[in-house]
């Protein structure tokens, strides 16, 4: 009786398998457009891409980003410098990349570009702390995408909007998690829109890695100034105890946080380059198996287990 379904089971996995395995051809033609390569993400895989033989367009918030990249990278790669919340640098941005790719469209976005501090509980912050976050993480690429929709389109290409599982699940306060919740939605509006051009679009959502947004120190010093400069009522009203252990939190994302890079920027390279690319990646031991399961489940369920 489960022989069959055993079978069947086998003959569908290797059929993804073998389905997933199948590359575009050309990449040596295809250029791509990386938001964020300071650092991270974006620096890994503006290189990964670039080792690929793909024509890497490498975005760079600092000129001290963009000569360190072009050292360890091929005469291939371009950088040119962007600020992602600031419209006027996205504009100009937009029309580089147009100017370079020319007739040929641009075949890939990545959406990479973000921020994470501050996080700390929304009564200690203002709006524009949440403001400042979500014009990066949520308002700067949604100012990248749509300005470049049309040479994408023209190519029937690749959009890929980098994520968290802070986008399924909320559990870090600020802005963070909010301006991911708005990845989400923008990402699946876009992928059906664009469907009827060939254009796909892919969400990639890691969990703990050790970027420059994501580390203790950063994180802590800056909820121990926010503490310090609170209504002496309000600290009275969350008490010591609460700061220490939120302090205690953030070291036990950090320890968390993996070192290989690579294991998200795989996805996004798979998401630019394979035939048949996933709508979404979960990047990370957590986010495969922890996170993104936990978000699935009923809400009593997940309020509970994450906040015992």
């Amino acid at each position: 009786m489960w022989l069959p379904l055993l079978v069947l089971l086998g003959l569908i996995i290797l059929y993804r398998w073998h389905r997933q395995r199948q590359v575009l051809g050309n990449l040596s033609e295809k250029y791509v457009f990386i938001t964020g390569c300071d650092t991270g993400f974006g620096r890994q895989l503006a290189k990964q891409l670039d080792g690929r033989g793909m024509k890497v367009l490498a975005a760079c918030l600092t000129e001290v980003g963009a000569t360190e990249l072009k050292k360890e990278t091929s005469s291939r790669l371009q950088t040119v410098i962007l600020n992602v919340a600031d419209s006027k640098s996205v504009s100009a941005a937009v029309k580089w990349v147009a100017d370079t790719v020319t007739n040929k469209g641009l075949w890939g976005l990545v959406n990479n570009a973000g921020i994470l501090i501050p996080v700390c509980p929304s009564e200690w912050v203002k709006k524009e702390d949440f403001q400042k976050i979500i014009d990066v993480n949520l308002l700067g690429m949604v100012d990248v995408t749509i300005n470049l929709l049309n040479l994408i389109r023209k190519s029937k290409g690749r959009i890929v909007n980098v994520s968290s599982i802070a986008g399924r699940i909320s559990f870090c306060s600020g802005g963070y998690s909010i301006s991911k919740f708005g990845v989400e939605a923008f990402s699946d509006n876009l992928r059906r829109e664009l469907k009827q051009f060939g254009v796909k679009v892919s969400v990639i959502a890691p969990d703990f890695f050790k970027t420059n947004i994501l580390i203790a120190n950063q994180i802590k010093e800056n909820v121990t100034n926010t503490w310090k400069k609170l209504p002496m009522s309000l600290r009275n009203d969350y008490g010591e105890d609460y700061y220490r252990n939120y302090c205690k939190f953030v070291d036990v994302i950090c320890a968390k946080s993996s070192t290989k890079l690579t294991i998200v920027t795989d996805c996004m390279e798979h998401a630019l380059t394979a035939q048949h690319p996933w709508t979404r990646y979960s990047a990370g031991p957590y986010s495969k198996f922890f996170y993104m399961p936990l978000s699935y489940l009923p809400t009593c369920v997940t309020d509970y287990i994450l906040g015992s």
